[in-house]
């Protein structure tokens, strides 16, 4: 199983990216990017295929700032798709202009079209990262961002000799939106992908991918920092390296109470850094992804691997596969998913809100839609308390900012219509579910929390939901039925963790706080392309402030029309 040499020059190329920055001055910067969307030939499994990419490579390019910098990224679409990119995780204070999700915030940038993402770094360090957001086309199209912190302010743990960034993906043999447009004529869920990657690589367990395959060299006795992201679509993973411990140290961009781990679970959209000390016996040793699946639905069940390589050590050596998770231990995620708590220290406090101004409760639910031409005679849709949504021809921020009428309506119910027993036997029933451009309208400044519950319409899942222009704590989470009396006691309002994307666990609730300071139109949705193409989203309108800081910034010039 020999290795073939480049994954010394890229992690090489990271380092040296990486060292280049932090002699940049300590003053706040301008960092400029520009992002050519255009079509590559990529080999993978033995098969070629074009994909769309950024910049002709795949993984994208990685965006590289300090806390406080300003970030400029012109992008121009040379491919025959649409396109919009996410930053995902950035809380583009007052500047939905730059959050990226088509037909939310702005109108898709069209062919041979350019827009520039303009946008601050404020009060945030750590890893992040930027997808495409339109269609399923972040498939291939994304990327890591890598945030430092302020000049002089040290790492809340030991300083790692060296970083390097991980990012989990899936691949499919074939063209990825010519497969969900089958799937969704015939009404069904499109075809799984045919496997997982790290760094764009699927690993030696693959055919034809001795040379596809992401290494890592090491130095005993060096610690590590890993930035990981879980890029993949539909699939959340369970992530580890043969023999060696993590230290989860930071999730989401948010610094953690540190804790040691065999593995980790990372859920679409999430991201995670860990330190890991290379201190075992000289070798090579794989790092494998594979999903956490447990609900009796089909996944992409294949190991994505790549190699943790002592230096010195001859690619003839055979690796060390990890123990990883059963695929459906439910377990373990509850378990890691309890460990994961704020710093909370004088530098990086929890400002956790204690009295709540807006109580939210939306149902997770499947249904199925009336059909003709479809397989079965239904296409299966979803939503959140009955309402799957429909998405707007103009972007929504522009219809706020601009009092456009007759695009949304500002009624998307607190509580789903109708009680039931949520988590209780299967239900095969449409609950009337609606179809609908509904937004829910919040009062700036006002504290809010909102209960995610899943249910047993058409079967349980768990579902990761990501809230654009906010972070939020995870004040509580638990299997069953919420319950609004007795587990509000429960909720933790010292320490929870602190992130942008949770996972709702399957046949359970999670409970969220956030203060809406933020204006503007904020998306949030499943992260789950799968579930989000069903209609598993809404969105936010946060009104302005009272205050000259505290209103929507006017639109940039370029922004693309529609």
């Amino acid at each position: 199983m020999a290795i073939n040499g480049d994954f010394v020059s890229k992690t090489t190329l990271f380092l040296v990216g990486l060292i280049a920055f932090i002699s940049f001055p300590a003053e706040a910067a301008v960092r400029k990017y520009q992002f050519d969307i255009q079509v590559k030939n990529v080999s993978r499994l033995c098969h070629a295929k074009p994909i769309v990419t950024v910049n002709g490579r795949f993984p994208g390019p990685t965006i590289y700032a300090r806390e406080g910098d300003r970030v400029i990224v012109n992008v121009t679409n040379h491919a025959k798709y649409n396109m919009s990119i996410h930053w995902h995780g950035l809380k583009q204070y007052r500047n939905g202009w730059a959050d990226g999700p088509a037909y939310i915030t702005q109108c898709p940038i069209k062919t041979g079209n350019s827009y520039g993402y303009d946008f601050n770094v404020t009060g945030q360090r750590g890893t992040l990262w930027w997808h495409a957001h339109i269609l399923w086309l972040r498939a291939t199209v994304y990327g890591a961002i890598v945030i430092m912190p302020k000049q002089g302010m040290p790492y809340p743990f030991p300083k790692p000799n060296m970083e390097q960034l991980v990012v989990l993906g899936e691949w499919w043999h074939k063209d990825v939106e010519e497969i969900v447009k089958q799937g969704n004529n015939m009404g069904l869920p499109p075809n799984m992908s045919d496997a997982h990657t790290i760094n764009g690589k699927p690993g030696p367990l693959f055919p034809c991918s001795e040379k596809h395959t992401f290494a890592m060299e090491v130095e005993s006795g060096k610690t590590y920092l890993l930035r990981i992201i879980n890029a993949a679509l539909n699939d959340e993973l369970f992530f580890a390296i043969a023999s060696h411990n993590m230290t989860v140290v930071e999730v989401d961009a948010v610094y953690t109470k540190p804790f040691v781990t065999q593995a980790i679970l990372i859920a679409p959209g999430q991201t995670t850094n860990v330190l890991i000390q290379a201190n075992q016996s000289p070798g090579r040793y794989f790092m494998a992804a594979r999903p956490f699946m447990d609900a009796p639905i089909p996944v992409d069940n294949k190991t994505a691997t790549g190699i943790f390589q002592y230096n010195g050590i001859p690619n003839t050596v055979l690796p060390t596969l990890p123990q990883l998770p059963a695929s459906n231990d439910t377990d373990f995620a509850l378990s890691y998913n309890k460990k994961l708590k704020s710093l909370n220290s004088a530098n990086f406090p929890a400002n956790v809100p204690l009295k709540v101004d807006r109580k939210l409760f939306y149902t997770v639910g499947f249904g199925k839609d009336s059909c003709p031409t479809c397989v079965n005679g239904t296409r299966i849709l979803a939503s959140l308390n009955n309402i799957s949504f429909v998405m707007p021809k103009i972007g929504l921020l522009q219809a706020h900012y601009f009092n456009i009428s007759g695009v949304f309506r500002t009624d998307f119910p607190d509580k789903p219509p109708k009680p039931f027993n949520y988590t209780g036997a299967p239900l095969t029933a449409n609950l009337g579910t609606a179809h609908g451009t509904r937004l829910s309208k919040i009062a700036f400044n006002s504290t809010v929390e909102l209960v995610l519950q899943d249910t047993n319409l058409l079967t349980v899942e768990s579902h990761p939901f990501h809230l654009h222009g906010y972070n939020f704590f995870v004040v509580g989470t638990s299997i069953g039925n919420f319950d609004p009396v007795k587990d509000p006691a429960k909720y933790n309002l010292v320490d929870p963790v602190e992130r942008n994307t949770v996972g709702v666990p399957t046949g359970g609730w999670t409970a969220i706080r956030f203060r809406a300071d933020n204006p503007g139109v904020w998306f949030m949705h499943c992260h789950l392309e799968l579930h989000t193409g069903w209609g598993l989203k809404m969105a936010f309108e946060v009104e302005d402030g009272k205050g000259a800081d505290q209103s929507i910034l006017p639109p940039p010039k370029d922004l693309p029309p529609c």
